[in-house]
């Protein structure tokens, strides 16, 4: 059973460690053992912006963006490894965890044991330019994930043309589909419209957790407690035509918050059961 925790320290219910959705129109161009591996980062800024960006931050703000990374890692990095997953499929879902490319989306609540469990595939992700996204890509980047430079509100267009080149060079990119800030559980249109400009298919996952700490935040973040089991319900890929119409968009979108809704109940349904022959447990290696 779940067990709420208020956090005084708000800032960790933001932590986001994949990308969000957009929630604005997109432009019509767009639209037709453990190992830490470091890996480049992407960015849609300038080099002048790039070299520009250490400063933006006053000593204060580095030496707590310092501790957040810091601690925000070894959460994930010490309870990671006692955490006991088993993976499950529906019919029509990818056959394995790297396969790729792919646009997997998830709810914000489980990204913690989605950033352990998916760590080290080279997944790109949005991070914005905000103080709070600066920690966020520091942090993932330390598991393996590249992030892209940009965000929902701001630098969206160059943020979704690196997510379409990543897919374009073989690479899964994911979306906390209710991210960054809400509302909780409600699908945005980022993912369908760029898988209808790639031709990339949809995929959907969910992880619950039979014990966690619940944030007193707006996406109720889990942070599960050491040795929980995880249950990874993965659901079926939805292809969208590149030739589909606004409304052909507006059913895929809804096509996509119907199979999140379905891998969460029986993600929660079923967490119990990790661990019987069922739902056997799920290693998988760096």
């Amino acid at each position: 059973m779940a067990q709420r925790f208020n956090c005084g320290f708000s800032r960790w219910g933001r932590i986001s460690v994949i990308a969000s959705a957009y929630s604005s129109p997109l432009p019509p161009a767009l639209i037709a053992p453990f190992t830490i591996v470091f890996v480049p980062e992407v960015s849609t800024r300038s080099p002048a912006a790039e070299t520009a960006s250490p400063g933006r931050f006053t000593l204060r703000q580095r030496i707590v963006l310092s501790t957040i990374i810091w601690a925000g890692y070894w959460v994930i990095r010490l309870i990671g490894p006692t955490l006991r997953f088993s993976v499950s499929r529906e019919d029509g879902a990818p056959e394995t965890v790297e396969q790729r490319p792919l646009i997997a989306s998830l709810w914000h609540a489980c990204i913690i044991p989605s950033t352990y469990f998916c760590r080290n595939l080279g997944m790109r992700v949005m991070s914005s330019n905000s103080y709070d996204g600066e920690y966020m890509g520091r942090i993932i980047r330390k598991f393996g994930f590249v992030p892209v430079k940009g965000s929902s509100s701001r630098n969206a267009v160059r943020a979704l043309l690196g997510l379409r080149r990543a897919l374009d060079d073989g690479w899964t990119v994911a979306f906390t589909l209710d991210g960054p800030r809400g509302p909780r559980y409600k699908v945005k249109p980022g993912p369908v419209a760029l898988a209808r400009s790639s031709g990339v298919p949809l995929a959907m996952f969910h992880m619950a957790v039979d014990k966690a700490w619940v944030l007193n935040t707006w996406d109720r973040l889990m942070i599960p407690m050491p040795f929980s089991r995880v249950l990874m319900r993965i659901g079926k890929m939805i292809q969208v035509p590149p030739d589909a119409t606004d409304e052909d968009v507006e059913r895929y979108q809804s096509e996509l918050q119907s199979a999140l809704d379905r891998v969460q109940e029986f993600a929660d349904a079923n967490v119990q059961k990790v661990g019987t022959p069922q739902f056997p447990y799920y290693q998988r290696h760096p």
